[in-house]
C-alpha cells in the first residue's frame, strides 16, 4: 500500500492559496485515477483505490498545514503502515524556494523550514519518506518586490494569498507532469522519477 498526502490547510478561506498547492496536486493524481477523497477520519479526507494494480491511499490532512503531522501519524495508525516503510509514502508540498511550477522530488531529507513537514518529520521521528515539492516562488516583477521586504511576515502572507490568473495558468500544465510524477514513483521507484522529473 502507498499513502500519498498532499499538503495545504482545510477550508473555503484557504482553498486557492498557494499553499495549499499539495492539496490541488492529490485531486489532481485521484480525479485522472478516479479516486474519490470522499472519507473523513484519521485527521483527513481521503480516498482508497488502485493504480495500476497497487493500492493507493490519496489524503489531504483536515489539520492546518503546521500540524500535518498529527493527522499523517493517525493515517499510519489506521492503516499500519509502520516507521521502518516510511518509503511506502509520498508528501507533496509547496516551496517557496522552487521556480513556479519546477518539480523537485527527494528520497529523504530535512524540512527546508517548511512548517507542514517540519510537523510529519517531528510526529514521525524520521525524515526518512519521499517527498515531492512543487515550486510557487514570485514570478520576476514580484520576486523583485519581496526581495525589498524579505521578512517573515511578507513570505506568510505570499503563501495564504490565492494564486494569480497567470500562475494558475502555469500550474494548470504542471499537474499533469505531477500526476506522472507520482505514478512512476508508485509503479516503478522514487529514484526512476528523481531520473526523469527533477
Amino acid at each position: 500500500m502507498k499513502l500519498i498526502i498532499g499538503l495545504g490547510n482545510p477550508g473555503k478561506l484557504y482553498l486557492n492559496n498557494r499553499h495549499n498547492v499539495g492539496f490541488r496536486c492529490l485531486e489532481y493524481f485521484a480525479r485522472r485515477h478516479g479516486i474519490s477523497l470522499n472519507q473523513r477520519r484519521a485527521r483527513s479526507q481521503f480516498g482508497v483505490g488502485e493504480v495500476s494494480g497497487i493500492k493507493v491511499v490519496l489524503a489531504k490532512p483536515r489539520t492546518f498545514m503546521n500540524l500535518s503531522g498529527e493527522a499523517v501519524e493517525a493515517l499510519m495508525r489506521r492503516y499500519r503502515i509502520s516507521t521502518k516503510n516510511l518509503h511506502n509514502i509520498i508528501v507533496i508540498y509547496d516551496d517557496l524556494d522552487l521556480p513556479l511550477g519546477r518539480i523537485r522530488i527527494r528520497e529523504r531529507g530535512g524540512s527546508g523550514g517548511h512548517k507542514g513537514l517540519q510537523s510529519i518529520i517531528a510526529h514521525l521521528g524520521s525524515q526518512d519518506f519521499p517527498r515531492l515539492r512543487v515550486g510557487i516562488a514570485p514570478l520576476e516583477d514580484e520576486a523583485r518586490q519581496r526581495r525589498a521586504q524579505p521578512d517573515r511576515e511578507d513570505t506568510v502572507k505570499y503563501v495564504l494569498n490565492d494564486f494569480t490568473a497567470v500562475e494558475k495558468a502555469v500550474l494548470r500544465r504542471v499537474y499533469p507532469d505531477v500526476a506522472d510524477a507520482i505514478y512512476c514513483s508508485i509503479t516503478e521507484s522514487i529514484t526512476s522519477a528523481m531520473n526523469r522529473y527533477n
